[in-house]
């Protein structure tokens, strides 16, 4: 379908980047230090403000709904600037470099029960503020284990990637759409793990369901939500805003406890948990509109 061609085309976009590059930005990061090398980013988002007509389009489209008025280029620059502070701080997590930020957690409590009852629990997350801020908050206070599952061309993206940024790091990225991954989630979930999930978006443009966001439809993914509802575990929406200079807030929040058996009305199911995510996401977008990551037309 046209519709769905055009929501996916940012996985046919050309790579701006490659993982020498990445190295290279990597080992300028860790030696110049956080504040030296942030003012790299001004020239380096002005020339994708420059240089990138179908994103800048889309972070105006984005911005102009989220604000309601027309958005301006400071605003899209804006927008560039907080994605790329995001990224850049990726490094320095990625490196136990957390010293740098200052980060405040709501709903600790809810994941402090979630991971003494051992069973583990989907954490559904955006491509919103910053997702591996939530990792690194496992990982220091509680030694969370967190997999990632994601879309199997994403994943070796990903482990590519974050083999460049630390190639020390052990990350468990879960392919999502091959025929073992309901079991690979299954097994990692009876070990306590909580499988963290970009849920506001899919790779092939299939299984989409469309919800009212920011004052008109967009199509979201039900595979996600397919998952949690057939392994029966707690869903926890996290979303981390980026709050400027140091300051990040992470919120855990469940929208759908754990269940006994499969629900008796399974579709029923899965659409009222996606209502509560896209409302809650909604919601963020609002509270913190240049955090949402998704440069390209959604509603199309």
């Amino acid at each position: 379908m046209k519709g769905d061609a055009q929501i996916q085309e940012w996985t046919t976009r050309a790579e701006r980047g490659s993982l020498p590059l990445i190295r290279a930005c990597v080992w300028l990061a860790l030696r110049l230090g956080r504040s030296t090398v942030r003012i790299f980013l001004y020239p380096i988002c002005l020339y994708f403000l420059l240089s990138s007509p179908a994103s800048t389009a889309a972070s105006r489209s984005y911005l102009s709904r989220v604000l309601g008025r027309p958005a301006r280029w400071t605003d899209i620059f804006r927008h560039f600037l907080t994605f790329a502070s995001c990224l850049l701080d990726r490094v320095f997590l990625l490196n136990d470099q957390g010293y740098w930020f200052d980060i405040t957690v709501h709903g600790e409590q809810l994941l402090q029960g979630i991971e003494a009852s051992g069973q583990g629990c989907m954490l559904f997350g955006a491509h919103f503020g910053s997702f591996e801020v939530a990792r690194a908050v496992g990982r220091q206070r509680s030694d969370l284990p967190i997999s990632l599952l994601m879309y199997e061309e994403n994943a070796q993206k990903i482990r590519a990637a974050m083999a460049a940024i630390n190639p020390r790091l052990a990350t468990e990225v879960i392919g999502l759409g091959r025929l073992d991954s309901l079991i690979a989630v299954a097994g990692r979930l009876q070990h306590g793990h909580f499988i963290g999930v970009l849920a506001d978006r899919n790779v092939d443009g299939r299984d989409l369901v469309r919800y009212p966001f920011l004052g008109r439809e967009a199509s979201f993914p039900k595979g996600p939500f397919r998952v949690a509802m057939l392994l029966q575990r707690p869903v926890v929406m996290m979303v981390c805003i980026y709050r400027g200079g140091h300051a990040y807030e992470v919120f855990f929040e469940q929208i759908a406890p754990a269940t006994s058996g499969r629900p008796a009305h399974p579709e029923a199911w899965i659409s009222d948990v996606m209502q509560r995510y896209v409302s809650r996401l909604e919601d963020f977008c609002r509270e913190a509109p240049f955090n949402w990551f998704n440069f390209y037309d959604f509603w199309s």
